[in-house]
């Protein structure tokens, strides 16, 4: 648990550093969004831009932290505690990574957004899945339709099929490595399908529960 917030905790201090240091070198007018093809389309002055990220990943450790702590089913959580740390770590170095990536941009080194983003989506998704696989029965964290947390047994099987999908999520996704112009469809395409999946298969699995009692 410790290596994990030691993890969070530095990626918080170098985006703010980063953004310090490179706040001088950076231009008025600063690229802050991407369309799909991975070109910039959005821009905004640097002055509150630049410090976005390192906020948001303030208030999102912080959130990610406290909501557990308030959930009525916080012992099952407590049970992989240790790995939820690290998805918060993974989520923070997420961040790091796109503020990275947009202080390159606006330096002058423009690049397709949509590629570079891939392998930190790839990265995500297969730790989401690991996480997903040890989650016990929760309000917070996991794949919580209204039959898995009705369900000890939906929810192990909607569990253990969902870490498989999203580190396949992960597979799709690092393809936009070497097509960058469907990059942004690889990474959502397959997550949105899953997710419609994982539901139906959720309520599919308690109908049969129901049926056999």
């Amino acid at each position: 648990m410790k290596k994990g917030w030691i993890a969070t905790t530095v990626s918080i201090v170098l985006a703010f550093a980063i953004a310090l240091w490179f706040y001088p070198q950076m231009p008025e007018r600063i690229a802050v969004h991407w369309g799909m093809e991975g070109n910039a389309d959005g821009f905004a002055q640097k002055e509150f831009w630049i410090f976005l990220v390192p906020i948001l990943m303030i208030i999102l450790a912080l959130l990610l932290y406290l909501v557990p702590k308030l959930d009525p089913k916080k012992k099952n959580i407590e049970q992989f505690w240790e790995k939820y740390c690290w998805f918060i770590a993974a989520m923070e170095i997420f961040m790091l990574y796109i503020q990275i990536l947009m202080i390159t941009w606006n330096l002058g080194f423009e690049f397709n957004m949509g590629q570079a983003l891939a392998p930190a989506f790839a990265g995500l998704f297969y730790f989401i899945g690991s996480l997903v696989q040890v989650a016990k029965q929760n309000w917070t964290v996991g794949i919580r339709t209204p039959w898995t947390l009705s369900s000890k047994s939906v929810w192990e099987k909607t569990h253990k099929l969902g870490g498989k999908m999203f580190k396949g999520c992960a597979l799709v996704a690092i393809l936009g490595l070497v097509l960058p112009k469907y990059s942004l469809l690889l990474v959502i395409a397959p997550v949105v399908f899953a997710a419609l999946y994982l539901f139906a298969y959720s309520y599919l699995e308690y109908s049969k529960e129901r049926k056999r009692k």
